[in-house]
């Protein structure tokens, strides 16, 4: 039996995990819960489920080796605890839309066919993706399913912006600067209107998404104007585990002096590099943060890092011509007051100054009085944002 209310599914799969949220639309979106399956190919895979009714929370064990068999659990606790009946549509975050996806759209077996075309873009993300929606609609034929784009929210970047400097050529096989963590940075946008008034919205806002992938993007008149991150989600700056922007003529020379493959090249700058690579322990911020004491390695990561951000802020206040607002987000970004104070140390000449209590305390806004650009700390919600575009492309409300 169907809900009196629509109730829209999100999906976010990652490459070892997929997390999900549920959302009863009606005045308003209500998260009725959330959860993950993580370690994907690990033994000890578990589901993990958090919800506004007590009876609902657990952690248990699951069979999960590979996406196929995670989702397949997935779906059949959602049988299990809701009925087949009970999701209105499925909400999936999508990392690349390549150049024809710019706006949320109902999945159909052809853009599904398309998505295949698309999976070279992006190889890290897209054939999980595309083996989640199609594990949704054989168990759930009738079930919508939309697709939300990562690279949306940068689709129109001005045109110096998205060329690649390489053979004009490649532009037109869809090789160009695409951008990423738009569902982020949408919802952002939209918090900071809400908090601060459409003009602050309008203004020239940087925005910094500092997780375990982290970018940072200029907006002008609710526009974009420029993001870190370029064709890939590796570029830009240095990560968890992804290098960020490198010299390409490294390609050459490691193929020359280590007859390193093009593939082992990007495993290396996909997982073996950014944090870990040069701390040479973890790929995790907190652990570097608590390690930088006694081990130096560790601290040369963490002041990248924090020069490389502080980096780009500088080349987006040149790009917008100043700046009006500068958003932290993402688990870093939202939660590492020591890194966020590095990042902004220097940038008095910008107008940005913090205020260290508040700072410290992770409060909204952590810019002191004196401070002539607001610099505030937003919780970021991408299962939040799917479900709002959700409901926008099918018009359940």
């Amino acid at each position: 039996m169907k809900p009196a209310n629509p109730h829209i599914l999100t999906i976010n799969g990652g490459s070892s995990s997929i997390k999900f949220a549920l959302f009863e639309s009606g005045d308003s979106l209500q998260r009725i819960l959330e959860g993950g399956i993580e370690r994907i190919g690990l033994p000890a895979a578990s589901l993990q489920v958090k919800g506004l009714n007590p009876a609902d929370n657990f952690s248990r064990l699951v069979s999960a080796p590979d996406h196929k068999a995670a989702v397949d659990a997935l779906m059949d606790w959602i049988e299990e605890h809701s009925g087949r009946n009970a999701l209105s549509a499925v909400g999936h975050r999508v990392v690349h839309g390549g150049p024809k996806y710019s706006q949320p759209q109902r999945i159909t077996a052809e853009m599904i066919e398309e998505l295949h075309r698309l999976s070279p873009f992006d190889p890290e993300h897209l054939p999980e993706e595309i083996l989640l929606t199609e594990a949704f609609h054989r168990r759930f034929p009738d079930l919508p399913q939309v697709a939300c784009f990562d690279t949306a929210f940068h689709h129109d970047l001005p045109l110096v912006a998205r060329l690649l400097p390489i053979p004009r050529r490649y532009e037109a096989q869809g090789v160009r600067r695409y951008g990423f963590h738009g569902l982020s940075y949408s919802f952002l946008m939209g918090e900071l209107a809400r908090l601060d008034g459409t003009a602050a919205a309008q203004g020239r806002v940087i925005l910094a998404h500092l997780g375990n992938g982290a970018s940072l993007a200029a907006v002008h008149d609710g526009k974009p104007v420029d993001t870190s991150m370029s064709f890939t989600p590796t570029a830009g700056l240095p990560m968890s585990t992804r290098s960020g922007d490198l010299d390409p003529g490294l390609v050459w020379y490691l193929a020359q002096t280590e007859q390193m493959s093009a593939k082992q090249f990007n495993e290396m700058v996909n997982f073996q590099s950014g944090l870990l690579g040069i701390s040479e322990t973890s790929s995790d911020m907190r652990d570097l943060l608590d390690r930088e004491i006694q081990d130096e390695r560790a601290a040369i990561g963490i002041a990248l890092f924090c020069y490389q951000v502080k980096k780009w802020i500088g080349a987006f206040a040149a790009a917008l011509g100043g700046v009006d607002t500068l958003v932290f987000a993402g688990g870093i970004g939202e939660n590492a007051p020591t890194v966020r104070a590095r990042i902004c140390d220097g940038l008095g000449f910008l107008g940005i100054e913090l205020e260290v209590k508040r700072n410290t305390a992770n409060e909204d806004l952590i810019s002191a009085v004196t401070s002539r650009v607001p610099v505030r700390v937003i919780h970021t919600d991408e299962a939040l944002m799917i479900a709002r575009l959700v409901c926008h492309t099918l018009k359940f409300s």
